[in-house]
């Protein structure tokens, strides 16, 4: 059986659990927070979450992860047929990942952690989501799924990195992101219903005190 090593604060996390979920396959959860030790490096060179593990071995890195779990062809698919209608979705995922849920995270800090971040750094952070979001607009298709009539690994990365930039964004830039982007907003709406989401949502919540703790003893908070 799989097992997927994270936490459930962790939005890359919940990407692929998602996956899983939707996918009907079956796996175990490990708790590990991300760090530097020798042991978890061994699975996770970078000391990131999340980690796949398989009857071959780990894997790091979500995107791959995600490519794994849908080479395995198990439940619904999460890539289109077609080389080109795949490379578009694809092309979702980067802009989603490079234009908004990047430059949202730089400003987590200050959003949710209440410390202070550079202001030339959020400066920066607010023209590129400004431009990330600009660019999704014009990309996804939003019918009603961002590539399209079904659910894709582009929903994944839009779920849980557009709702973390829109949070970011009310709280260090005092902007409402998806103002004009009804769209975005019927969509992250319409995954709220969503049964595995809600549960995913749920996880998220439990965990979320024993993560604020280990960011303060990690921290010194």
């Amino acid at each position: 059986m799989l097992r997927l090593h994270g936490f459930a604060v962790s939005n890359y996390y919940n990407m692929v659990k998602l996956a899983l979920l939707e996918k009907g396959v079956p796996f175990e959860e490990v708790l590990v927070f991300a760090s530097r030790d020798e042991a978890f490096l061994a699975i996770s060179p970078r000391g990131k979450v999340p980690v796949l593990q398989c009857e071959h071995g780990y894997i790091s890195e979500t995107s791959a992860i995600l490519e794994y779990i849908e080479a395995l062809g198990q439940g619904p698919a999460l890539l289109p047929k077609g080389a080109y209608q795949q490379a578009r979705v694809r092309e979702l995922t980067k802009y989603i990942e490079l234009y908004i849920e990047l430059p949202a995270r730089a400003c987590y800090a200050q959003a949710f952690f209440g410390l202070q971040v550079d202001p030339a750094i959020v400066a920066k952070s607010r023209e590129e989501l400004l431009g990330g979001i600009d660019a999704l607009k014009r990309l996804g298709k939003f019918a009603p799924y961002v590539a399209g009539e079904s659910l894709s690994i582009a929903d994944l990365y839009f779920l849980y990195s557009v709702d973390l930039a829109a949070a970011v964004a009310h709280k260090v830039f005092a902007m409402d992101l998806l103002g004009d982007f009804p769209k975005a907003r019927e969509l992250l709406d319409s995954f709220a219903k969503n049964p595995n989401v809600q549960r995913i949502a749920a996880d998220k919540d439990a965990m979320m005190g024993p993560f604020l703790a280990h960011m303060k003893a990690r921290f010194g908070g």
